[in-house]
């Protein structure tokens, strides 16, 4: 598939320094919460603690984000410690949050005796799962008197649980917690909603509490994905999303899970319910944007229609349905949660207020005009006589700060949020993030402007035009053009190299 860019201005410098929010999204224990005035049980020497040290693996990772403002270097190292639960096949289990950007992973038993390098060979950052296995070194040494874990059956509301945890000494320790709700939550990629048990419990801080297993009747339940001190919930990622991650990573292949690809709003308003010509009896979601060429477009729903059933489940005016299990839920569980790529959901909707059915095929839809979760993916770029474009991607835009979604550009920002006025002609945005001082820049010290693909200015840069000079041209202005002595930039590019950029440019 051919990338199709173009130019659009902004004039605002990104900062050179990140900085990150922490809330009940993103929040694991033992990050951004105190735990240590909260009680658990230690489990003495038994049975049972024997059972939790041969069936919990210490994960320590190194962890290693790109650099917003200077797309060739990296931030400095952290480091993160974890429990991943033994599964069979010496695979462990644990969250995206501690694979992602990670340049170095270990698996270390419970005791501190023996060590292995481990290697990430499933990753889902939407649904915060992430699968490990040994990569290499003494694999049957290091699992020879470890028990792996099953995976257990999805729980009810009122259900009691354990939320296992390691002391540094190798103590285990036990979190009596009871099931409350279940709700459909965002855990680590922004905007990505799974089912999620939430539980009431009081931990104690511990040095492996970033995420840990929870445990029901002997098998695994599900993943600590965070917790919130102040009110003693315990987040847990269901057993239906890690099934359906298990059962995709059987082939080797892991595809991820499925979107319907659009985005809505409620129908509560009497008078929006009026327009739409929606009787009392029917609730229904209005349909405001669909992604290209996803489920939805390919099996005919348009913007502005209403969807008032999914699988002949009736969804209401905010969205919710009956699930035979967990009572009221959000629709979005009867897609990504119920289902897999491939299956088919039928769509009852209200078009023009006549009553239609749709199916749709689920897939993965394209990948979007500004990327919104790049772990793991190195920024493309490109230096070209101290300019230096940039892919504009969500990562960038959240570089910005906590508040970025009104500190970043406007004109950045829109385009990530309707990006259906700018996709014409093209699928990614590349943009003039900022310049270098240097002798070719003169005067464009505080330019900033989208531009074409990296793949392509690089080949342009190739050969320069008449007169010795690059022309760039901007879809917006003022300037609308600029130019680039080839002689000067061939002649700063090298100076840059010299003085540590590694390398000018990554497509």
């Amino acid at each position: 598939m051919k990338l199709k860019y173009s130019f659009f201005p902004f004039f605002i410098a990104l900062p050179l320094t990140l900085s990150s929010c922490c809330d009940k999204q993103s929040c694991q224990a033992g990050k951004g919460s105190d735990l240590t005035s909260q009680k658990a049980t230690p489990v003495a020497a038994s049975s049972d603690a024997l059972t939790i040290r041969q069936s919990l693996v210490r994960i320590n990772s190194t962890i290693q984000v790109w650099s917003a403002s200077q797309p060739w270097d990296k931030s400095a190292p952290k480091k993160r410690r974890a429990l991943g639960a033994l599964l069979s096949g010496n695979r462990v289990l644990t969250t995206a949050e501690m694979a992602a950007d990670a340049t170095y992973i270990e698996l270390e038993n419970a005791d501190n005796t023996r060590i292995i390098p481990a290697k990430v060979t499933a990753i889902d950052y939407e649904a915060n799962l992430a699968l490990l296995e040994p990569d290499n070194g003494d694999i049957d040494s290091f699992f020879e008197d470890l028990v792996p874990l099953s995976l257990g059956s999805p729980a009810k509301i009122g259900d009691r649980v354990d939320v296992w945890q390691l002391e540094d000494n190798g103590m285990p320790i036990v979190t009596d917690a009871v099931i409350q709700s279940v709700d459909i939550v965002s855990s680590f990629a922004n905007g990505h909603f799974f089912l999620t048990y939430e539980a009431k419990g009081s931990m104690q801080s511990a040095s492996n509490s970033f995420t840990v297993p929870v445990i029901r009747n002997g098998e695994l339940l599900g993943l600590l994905s965070s917790y919130d001190a102040k009110d003693q919930i315990i987040d847990i990622i269901a057993p239906e999303i890690i099934h359906a991650f298990i059962s995709d990573t059987a082939d080797g292949e892991y595809i991820g899970f499925p979107s319907l690809g659009i985005a809505i709003t409620s129908t509560v308003d009497p008078n929006f319910r009026d327009w739409l010509k929606l009787s009392d009896d029917v609730g229904g979601l209005y349909v405001t944007k669909i992604r290209k060429g996803s489920a939805a477009q390919k099996a005919g729903l348009e913007k502005g229609d209403v969807i008032i059933e999914i699988n002949t489940k009736a969804i209401g005016r905010r969205g919710y349905y009956s699930d035979e299990q967990y009572g009221r839920l959000y629709w979005s569980h009867l897609i990504r949660g119920s289902l897999k790529q491939g299956d088919k959901v039928e769509l009852t909707i209200l078009r023009a207020g006549e009553q239609k059915t749709l199916t749709a095929t689920l897939d993965r839809p394209e990948e979007p005009l500004v990327a919104r979760d790049t772990y793991d993916q190195p920024p493309l770029y490109l230096i070209k006589g101290g300019l230096i474009f940039q892919e504009l991607t969500a990562y960038y835009l959240k570089a910005f700060g906590k508040d970025w979604q009104s500190k970043a550009p406007l004109n950045l920002l829109d385009i990530m949020m309707t990006p259906e006025d700018y996709e014409e002609g093209r699928n990614k945005i590349v943009f003039l993030s900022a310049v270098i001082p240097t002798p070719a820049t003169t005067g464009y010290e505080r330019l900033r402007n989208f531009i074409a693909d990296i793949s392509s200015l690089i080949k342009a840069f190739e050969q320069p035009g008449p007169e010795g000079l690059h022309t760039i041209e901007f879809a917006e202005g003022p300037p609308r053009t600029i130019y680039l002595d080839a002689k000067i930039s061939d002649f700063v590019d090298t100076e840059l190299l010299k003085r540590g950029i590694p390398a000018l440019s990554r497509q």
